[in-house]
């Protein structure tokens, strides 16, 4: 089973204890209002979620981790990678993505685990180029970016509610740079 140990998190597989605080934390619309539509997701939505993340797994080699708090085990949400279903530029890239609960914003958590699962795309997976999708707004997300070595690369549009939104890229050079 793939895991990753940071000083402060474990990011590992889904397990069945996670479904009830990952559809808390995807029921918050203050969480949701960066993701599709902005709608908050349900049990069942995220039950849905979870099992479409381990598929990608199965499928990819890789995927979205839970990220559980090492002091507490707390579930504070998720990070990892997956092949992006949009714009049609995009789909042979892989994207890495988070998403934590309010309660743990501002605490430096995101950015820690997305910089170790960067670290596992692009020297543990031997993936040449990752890519990150944030509407222009979500300043939280564009310091995570610039955080973690990523360039502003192209704008686009999300192709089904049409608001606009950046690339930010890195390769295995820059990185490694």
């Amino acid at each position: 089973m793939t895991e990753i140990r940071t000083p402060r998190l474990l990011l590992r597989r889904w397990s069945d204890d996670d479904l009830v605080p990952m559809a808390e934390i995807n029921g918050d619309p203050e969480v949701m209002r960066w993701i599709a539509d902005g709608s908050v997701r349900d049990l069942e939505q995220t039950a849905g979620d979870i099992e479409r993340w381990e598929e990608e797994w199965d499928d990819e080699g890789f995927g979205l981790f839970a990220v559980e708090l090492l002091a507490s085990g707390e579930l504070a949400g998720f990070t990892g990678l997956s092949v992006p279903g949009f714009p049609p530029e995009a789909l042979s890239e892989v994207e890495v993505e988070w998403r934590f609960g309010q309660q743990f914003w501002g605490q430096g958590y995101a950015s820690e685990a997305a910089s170790a699962v960067l670290e596992f795309a692009l020297t543990d997976r031997g993936l040449d180029r990752v890519i990150s999708f944030v509407q222009p707004s979500d300043t939280a997300s564009e310091n995570i970016t610039r955080k973690l070595g990523m360039e502003r690369e192209r704008e686009t549009a999300h192709p089904e509610y049409g608001y606009p939104l950046v690339v930010h890229a890195i390769d295995l050079t820059e990185y490694l740079a």
